[in-house]
């Protein structure tokens, strides 16, 4: 089996290119279930149907295992088999005909516009550190990119002249107009912090942390706390809280879905559908407030 997960990984890294988060959770699902395997003796091209029915029943029985996590085990099992079924290592995918847990769709949380004002005025362009922090929030919160992307990008990715950046995602790529506010923030840190912030020329990073290296998604995650400490917000807030409302103040005022579909990156529709139940409460306020007899 580990010459097979060998072959897989390489393929799901060359071939299908995908992220490096995305690749460690298949690693990390394939891994604990080879050593189910082994505890029980059991050969993966041997495995049956009720073999990994008995291995989905021992996870859904571990308190700490959710639906979800369940769900996306038994999606990595499936993309494995299909694998070494297309190889001919084994005849029949044992994963075919099983089904994983419903999982239930969370309410994505959601700061008022208030809330993001007030977040987004809270670092303060006096020194570099603040001139880097009011940009990165600005930028995330104008963008609706994921964390992931967002340090990733490169100062060429973004253009300053027509006021876009391109983010690169796998082998998919979208590019994200910048509104002024965000252009503004992100004109001041290239010019007046960046270049004092790095330590090399050939760095590529477009955030870079106070010694001058690609900023990590811990930094980021950290900086985001200590700013809605700041504001005194008690909602918890992420990069991907700040992603839920870049997206649902977009279709609140007015923005067509299969545009914010294409600026989120996502590859169905229905992903991005779940907004619509808050767009759908902006227009209970609308007419509430519109309406003669509301």
């Amino acid at each position: 089996m580990e010459r097979q997960l060998k072959y897989f990984f390489d393929f799901l890294e060359n071939e299908k290119k995908l992220s490096d988060n995305t690749l460690q959770s298949y690693k990390r699902d394939l891994k604990q279930f080879k050593r189910y395997l082994e505890s029980y003796g059991l050969r993966f091209d041997r495995v049956k149907k009720e073999d990994i029915e008995e291995y989905v029943k021992e996870m859904s029985e571990q308190e700490h295992k959710k639906p979800a996590s369940i769900s996306r085990s038994i999606a990595s099992l499936r993309s494995f088999y299909q694998f070494v079924v297309k190889r001919k290592k084994i005849k029949e995918d044992p994963t075919k005909d099983i089904k994983a847990p419903k999982v239930e769709k969370r309410v994505p949380s959601v700061l008022t516009a208030e809330e993001v004002e007030l977040l987004l005025e809270q670092p303060k362009d006096i020194d570099l550190k603040g001139i880097r922090d009011k940009a990165m929030l600005e930028f995330a919160y104008a963008t609706g990119m994921r964390v992931t992307e967002i340090i990733s990008l490169n100062i060429d990715d973004v253009n300053l002249e027509e006021g876009y950046v391109t983010c690169k995602s796998g082998n998919k790529q979208r590019n994200i107009p910048l509104g002024k506010m965000s252009l503004k923030a992100l004109k001041e840190y290239i010019e007046d912090a960046r270049d004092i912030l790095i330590k090399s020329e050939s760095e590529q990073a477009l955030f870079v942390n106070i010694n001058g290296g690609r900023l990590t998604r811990q930094g980021f995650w950290k900086i985001i706390k200590y700013y809605k400490e700041q504001a005194h917000i008690s909602k918890d807030i992420t990069p991907h809280v700040l992603r839920h409302s870049f997206a649902t103040h977009l279709l609140q005022n007015g923005a067509d879905i299969k545009a914010i579909q294409a600026m989120l990156g996502h590859s169905d529709i229905s992903s991005t559908q779940v907004y619509m139940q808050f767009q759908d409460e902006g227009l209970k306020d609308i007419y509430h407030k519109a309406h003669p007899r509301a």
